[in-house]
């Protein structure tokens, strides 16, 4: 009977931790995020990663079945998809991955296109609007007129926006060509005087690139869904080095690059960090305006393309969470409830209270109930901020709290690793229930007990959630539920001959181990949303412990290894204390 009851609580953890799930582990209902994961994928085929495709792929085929339908072109995705998995089953070589890879994303466009047509016709209107403009805009240049060229290129800005997606969808390249005069352009019309040359020139390329896009002779890109963040990051740091060496021609053109490139990779800086997107379009032709003009300022253009790069550089570092790191959180706290509920039943039999059992398994139900509610909620709240252009700076700062919360619990476990500590705790609460003849104390004593466990595991695994997706969170739990069963099944039934104490030292040095990855993962999300400055140093980049190569997320790792190694002295001497007296 007693196994049973066990076998049913460990079910319901599943259901409660599947329930606990954020809403960002949930596949977002749109094609960008598919696109996401072949971009990805052939940046990852680019460096021979094929482990990573297939976790990519795997993503990506999650999340297509979800959205596809009966149309063709969805076919068309299906057959291409399963060349993929194919040429990955075979071990394939790169260049074979890589088509087949490029083959996909054709074809998921060719769908995207057939459940999103546009009204080519209607569109190429809205950009034909844009020409008189222009020719408005070199008349007023023409004539010097600062302050109408000013309103005329916010009157332009205003009607791009109005035909900048049909432009993207035609050609990323000449999207960015067209950004790019437009940034020129801006630069020229607010220095003071007005440069007149720089904006009639990039006048007449914009209104060219223009004027080609309604014909149809738009730029293609080969390779567009293979350039990251990082190849933006080097391109700044040549330039920074052929300023610092005096070769400012070979610096415009690195940054004349990162203009070709930027509208490619702009949507990995966008959602994550507006202000920063905003100022790569505006900073980087000014920086090309400053060292091209003929009074060239070579330390404002390297001032500005240095701080660029350090705000970059962390939104390059992608560090996740593995099946493995989910599995350790519910094991840690599945591990830690069923020895609470073990050692409450053990302790009504040896004390020949065997019939009020029941009230242990009510304030388990009501535990894991109220669980499920909690969950619910932070779900509800956690799915409209990370939705908020506030994401990284709310996923650092849950984290955070789950880091914190790591090192009291961790603490705790650690203080209750000797056995005579944890009998004692236990004892004391089930002698004061049996001496009050309370039986709602029973099920208050198992109650908190899960509900505590469940109220962590949610924090801890929000914290986790955006870095992490549905598939890997779902059989890290099914791993661990798995390994719970049979601990639990083995604690019913050898409970004396079990070493209670390694159990809770495993499972302390677990959760530290976590808590160090969670602790510079989350620190690394509040620099991405500019809440902690970033200070590069020499120490390596780590993923799977979550080490990145900043001052403001080494310091706070070293403290908390610091605060673990003072927190076991401090145990092993109380212990030591307690087991004296």
């Amino acid at each position: 009977m007693i196994y049973k009851k066990m076998l049913g609580m460990l079910t319901a953890c599943l259901i409660v931790f599947l329930c606990l799930t954020p809403a960002s582990f949930a596949a977002e209902k749109n094609y960008d995020s598919l696109f996401v994961y072949i971009g990805d994928s052939l940046m990852k085929a680019k460096s021979g990663d094929q482990e990573a495709i297939v976790e990519n792929m795997a993503g990506f085929e999650s999340e297509w079945n979800a959205l596809k339908n009966d149309s063709e072109q969805a076919k068309g995705v299906d057959e291409h998809l399963l060349q993929v998995k194919s040429a990955l089953q075979k071990d394939a070589g790169m260049d074979e991955i890589r088509e087949e890879l490029s083959s996909l994303s054709s074809s998921l466009v060719a769908f995207d296109k057939a459940q999103n047509p546009v009204n080519k016709g209607k569109d190429k209107q809205k950009l034909q609007e844009l020409l008189p403009l222009i020719d408005e805009m070199k008349a007023t240049v023409s004539q010097g007129d600062t302050q109408k060229a000013k309103s005329q290129y916010n009157e332009l800005l205003n009607k791009w926006a109005e035909a900048e997606t049909f432009v993207r969808g035609e050609s990323v390249v000449s999207y960015g060509e067209i950004e790019k005069y437009q940034a020129f352009i801006r630069i020229a019309v607010t220095n003071e005087p007005l440069d007149q040359e720089s904006a009639q020139s990039n006048l007449d390329a914009l209104q060219a690139s223009i004027e080609n896009v309604i014909a149809g002779n738009v730029k293609k890109a080969d390779n567009a869904a293979e350039y990251s963040l990082t190849d933006i990051t080097h391109l700044l740091e040549e330039s920074i080095e052929a300023i610092e060496a005096n070769q400012l021609d070979s610096a415009v053109t690195q940054l004349n690059d990162i203009l070709t490139i930027w509208p490619m990779v702009e949507g990995d800086v966008s959602t994550r960090d507006s202000k920063l997107y905003s100022d790569m379009e505006t900073k980087v032709p000014e920086a090309i305006s400053l060292l091209s003009s003929k009074k060239v300022q070579v330390d404002a253009a390297k001032s500005i393309l240095n701080d660029l790069n350090e705000r970059l550089l962390p939104l390059t570092n992608d560090t996740s969470y593995s099946t493995w790191d989910a599995a350790l959180i519910l094991l840690r706290e599945g591990l830690e409830a069923l020895l609470i509920v073990v050692t409450l039943l053990s302790f009504l039999k040896k004390v020949n209270q065997h019939d009020k059992q029941k009230w242990i398994w009510i304030g388990v139900g009501v535990g894991l109930a109220a669980s499920v509610v909690l969950s619910f909620i932070i779900n509800m709240v956690f799915s409209q901020l990370t939705a908020a252009s506030s994401r990284e700076y709310i996923e650092g700062i849950i984290g955070i709290v789950a880091v914190v919360m790591m090192l009291t619990v961790g603490a705790w476990l650690h203080s209750k690793s000797n056995i005579h500590a944890w009998n004692q705790y236990i004892g004391s609460q089930m002698y004061q229930a049996i001496a009050t003849g309370r039986l709602f104390s029973f099920a208050l004593i198992s109650f908190f007990s899960i509900f505590r466990e469940g109220a962590e595991t949610i924090i801890f695994y929000s914290g986790m959630a955006p870095y992490m997706s549905l598939k890997q969170m779902v059989s890290g739990i099914g791993i661990a539920l798995a390994i719970l069963i049979v601990i639990g099944f083995i604690l019913i039934r050898y409970s004396v001959k079990l070493p209670i104490t390694l159990f809770f030292k495993i499972a302390t040095v677990m959760i530290y181990v976590l808590a160090f990855k969670i602790l510079g993962v989350s620190i690394h999300a509040l620099q991405v949303s500019q809440v902690l400055p970033t200070h590069s140093i020499g120490s390596p980049f780590i993923e799977w412990i979550g080490l990145y190569p900043t001052l403001e997320t080494t310091l706070p790792q070293i403290v908390f290894v610091a605060l673990i190694l003072l927190t076991t002295v401090w145990v092993k001497k109380r212990n030591n204390a307690a087991a004296a007296a």
